[in-house]
């Protein structure tokens, strides 16, 4: 029987790793659709389904979109919050179903915040 080195248990390590990733939902890029009755009324709805859409034509398997309720900020919405893995949320303002796909292909997909849209940055208690 041969001896285990320390590269095969860095390769086991890696891959037990990689698979509880895939089974907890691990996800690059976590983006909050905020559907309360005022974001919905506001245009939420179509908002959420502007993200499937473009997630669904992207062809992207690390990113996981949640929806939340209403955050008090009634004259803001639809508000959309997108927390890349290692950087600080960034709450979307006034979002429509054009500045989402802006803010997919470019900050979900490339990392650039779209300044002109954005209500708030910084870090919030996620699930």
């Amino acid at each position: 029987m041969s001896k285990i080195k320390i590269e095969d248990l860095k390769k086991i390590k890696e891959r037990v790793s990689a698979e509880n990733a895939l089974r907890a939902g691990e996800r690059r890029v976590k983006v909050t659709v905020h559907m309360g009755t005022c974001g919905i009324a506001a245009g939420a709805r179509e908002v959420m389904n502007t993200l499937i859409g473009e997630i669904d034509e992207s062809g992207v398997s690390d990113v996981v979109v949640t929806t939340s309720g209403c955050m008090g900020l009634c004259s803001r919405e639809p508000l959309v919050t997108v927390e890349v893995l290692g950087k600080e949320p960034i709450k979307y303002e006034h979002v429509d179903p054009a500045r989402m796909r802006q803010i997919f292909r470019r900050h979900v997909l490339e990392g650039e915040v779209q300044t002109p849209f954005v209500l708030a940055k910084g870090r919030e208690k996620t699930d």
